[in-house]
């Protein structure tokens, strides 16, 4: 059984940084993705980042340059750095492996419950 469970939001004014961590457990790189997507109130699911089953990482444009995604295997956990963070940032953060995260979310096969991530201005 794989199971999915992601910590480390908060609320943040603009320009802060918040560490997203996502512990899967039971979990062997069956997906061909594993990473973040998030959704704010009213808006689609939106991939953020992304570990590709070649090991490369994707990354949505909105958030190139300030985000970074990786992983201790050693410890099962994938994780988000967030930096510079903006109000337009403000949603659920999901941790997910599937079929596609970037560019369009697609076919998850596991997602945990989300953790939610604001910025204020």
């Amino acid at each position: 059984q794989v199971v999915l469970v992601e910590s480390g939001g908060g609320s943040v004014q603009a320009g802060g940084s918040l560490r997203l961590s996502c512990r899967a457990s039971g979990y062997r790189d069956s997906s061909n993705v594993i990473g973040w997507f998030r959704q704010a109130p009213g808006k689609q699911r939106e991939g953020v980042a992304g570990f590709e089953s070649d090991g490369s990482t994707t990354y949505a444009d909105s958030v190139k340059g300030r985000f970074t995604i990786s992983k201790d295997n050693a410890k099962n956990t994938l994780y988000l750095q967030m930096t510079s963070l903006k109000p337009e940032d403000t949603a659920l953060y999901y941790c997910a492996a599937g079929q596609s995260i970037l560019p369009v979310v697609r076919g998850i096969d596991y997602v945990g419950q989300g953790t939610q991530v604001t910025v204020s201005s």
